[in-house]
């Protein structure tokens, strides 16, 4: 019988000595196990289970009700966000009024690169914006997320070593597995009709595609930001405010960057 996976999370309303030990035994007791357990934000825990039944989980969640020194806060099947909390410590920030849009901070690119490694892994058509002022992170990161997933990209615009633009591809380059990626400004505003007819066949593809500055792209092309399957805001501080006004001319981003990832040019 297949193992049912199941995520716990818990908010310390008292922390006292053995209290980790408690709902160990207790998960013991009850014959599920537990893959990994973290720390998730201040005073709470999260846990990826694995059990037999659902029988399991609901003797489980009426005995947590009963103990006063813990909250339940989350008991579900694991989401893409509780899997990475675990992982990484902290929860992926997500707009309260736009549930597609994500936001990071500089200091957590190694949670931004895992967060899309696991959207890339994904099957089908998949489109990407990324947010960001000049420098923040955007292309290192949508490259070192492509390595993560063991995925080939391709850009079809960039301004990363010398600005790029693409009007065709060799037939291999098609292929479902790539992630295409795409300067929103450099392809709106100098890429030639070849260009544009390229960005429209590999927008029709079942593939992953990433586009820096979104908002750009829309403006000047018949997609709409309802178009996207998903929204990242890169920033270099939290209160950080994205503007164009000092990217309306393609940025040559700094070749030392990317070495930071190992990758070397």
């Amino acid at each position: 019988m297949a193992k049912i996976e199941w995520y716990l999370e818990y908010k310390i309303q008292k922390n006292r000595p053995g209290l980790l030990g408690d709902i160990s035994s207790l998960l013991g007791m009850l014959r599920i196990n537990i893959v990994t357990i973290n720390g998730v934000d201040d005073q709470r825990r999260g846990l990826l289970l694995k059990c037999d039944s659902h029988e399991q989980i609901r003797r489980l969640e009426s005995i947590l009700k009963t103990m006063d020194h813990i909250a339940v806060t989350k008991l579900r099947t694991p989401k893409l966000r509780d899997r990475l909390a675990v992982r990484h410590g902290r929860y992926i920030q997500r707009d309260a009024d736009d549930k597609k849009t994500f936001r990071f901070v500089r200091d957590e690119l190694g949670l931004l690169v895992d967060f899309m490694a696991e959207l890339y892994k994904q099957d089908g058509h998949k489109l990407i914006g990324i947010r960001g002022m000049p420098r923040v992170g955007k292309t290192e990161s949508i490259v070192a997320a492509s390595v993560c997933a063991n995925k080939r990209w391709l850009f079809l615009s960039s301004t990363l070593l010398k600005q790029t633009i693409r009007s065709q591809l060799i037939a291999d380059e098609y292929s479902d597995e790539n992630v295409f990626i795409l300067d929103g400004i450099v392809t709106t505003k100098r890429g030639t009709e070849k260009h544009l007819q390229l960005v429209r066949e590999v927008m029709r593809l079942p593939a992953t595609k990433v586009v820096e500055h979104p908002d750009i792209f829309v403006q000047n092309s018949e997609y709409t930001i309802d178009d996207f399957d998903y929204i990242i805001e890169l920033r270099h501080e939290p209160d950080e405010e994205i503007t164009y006004d000092v990217v309306d001319e393609p940025q040559m981003f700094n070749q030392s960057e990317f070495n930071g990832f190992g990758f070397e040019f």
